[in-house]
């Protein structure tokens, strides 16, 4: 069974394709197939003129089309296609909903913060991971950042925070903003034991191969100090060639650092895994529980 699953955020639309197996242990397998990435930066537009520009419109839309025609290719029987923080801000969204709908056949739904922090979680990472610690799932995207927490098997909450860094980029982020997430982590953080994060999003997957580390080991707080210091010293063109990071990773991993660092010194925790999931990954697991539970697959 293949699924797919269609990640419309602020800075760039991922297109998932995931084959579904069962193992021997019985439980199913999500094996990745194909993971394509194409750099739309939706809030580039939005964040400054609360609208998508017709250039970007057009890339939008041809966009959508290579996908369906991949998921095509691919056979793709099931798929989810969800839009964040960019298209929830753009007074023309729907507009070009219905233009991608009748154009291509994909059907795009714009999910709430909430909605968002929910199918992060879907991954389960910290179900199996030890029981003694408590979990906070961060994933930063452009638009907004996502948090989940998990404690004593149990979900904690989960809130999303119209801090990005596309929006850090222009000068979105006021001090209150910041005051309300720092409050509200310090508050809702407090008197559990262990606290661990759990990092998601494409700039700390790539802080994490900059470390060289092996899988499985997480990264220090400290260590994305020293990041943060070292990469705001270089220019976005240089970060580009020392660090052999594209144009659109280079400008927004040091806004991305700031926000990891803010939230894990607000909810005092030292470490952070980085499993390389993210909303996608979410999404096909989700798809995936909804099908079983309407008995449409049988894998």
């Amino acid at each position: 069974m293949k699924l797919s699953a269609i990640d419309i955020g602020s800075n760039a639309a991922r297109l998932l394709i995931t084959e579904v197996v069962k193992s021997t242990d019985g439980k199913p397998q999500f094996n990745k197939l194909n993971l394509v990435r194409v750099p739309l930066r939706l809030g580039f537009d939005v964040f400054d003129q609360a609208k998508i520009s017709k250039d970007r419109e057009d890339m939008f839309i041809k966009t959508m089309r290579a996908y369906r025609d991949l998921m095509d290719v691919y056979d793709v029987k099931y798929y989810r296609a969800c839009a964040t923080s960019a298209m929830r801000d753009a007074t023309n969204s729907k507009q070009i909903i219905q233009k991608v709908k009748k154009e291509t056949g994909i059907e795009i739904h714009i999910i709430s913060g909430s909605e968002e922090a929910s199918l992060i979680y879907e991954n389960h990472i910290a179900e199996n991971m030890d029981k003694q610690n408590s979990y906070l799932y961060i994933d930063v995207g452009g638009g907004s950042t996502e948090l989940t927490f998990f404690s004593n098997n149990q979900l904690v909450f989960k809130e999303s925070f119209n801090i990005g860094t596309i929006r850090l980029l222009k000068n979105q982020v006021e001090e209150a903003h910041w005051a309300n997430m720092k409050n509200f982590i310090k508050d809702k953080t407090k008197g559990f034991p262990n606290v661990v994060a759990i990092g998601s999003g494409g700039n700390i997957n790539k802080v994490f191969s900059l470390s060289k580390k092996k899988d499985g080991k997480p990264l220090t707080l400290e260590l994305l100090k020293d990041y943060h210091k070292e990469l705001s010293s270089f220019s976005v063109s240089e970060r580009m060639r020392l660090y052999n990071l594209r144009e659109d990773r280079a400008d927004v991993i040091v806004p991305a650092l700031a926000i990891y660092i803010n939230v894990m010194r607000w909810a005092n925790t030292e470490l952070i895994f980085v499993p390389k999931i993210g909303l996608a990954d979410g999404l096909v697991q989700s798809l995936y529980a909804e099908l079983t539970s309407k008995k449409l697959v049988n894998v």
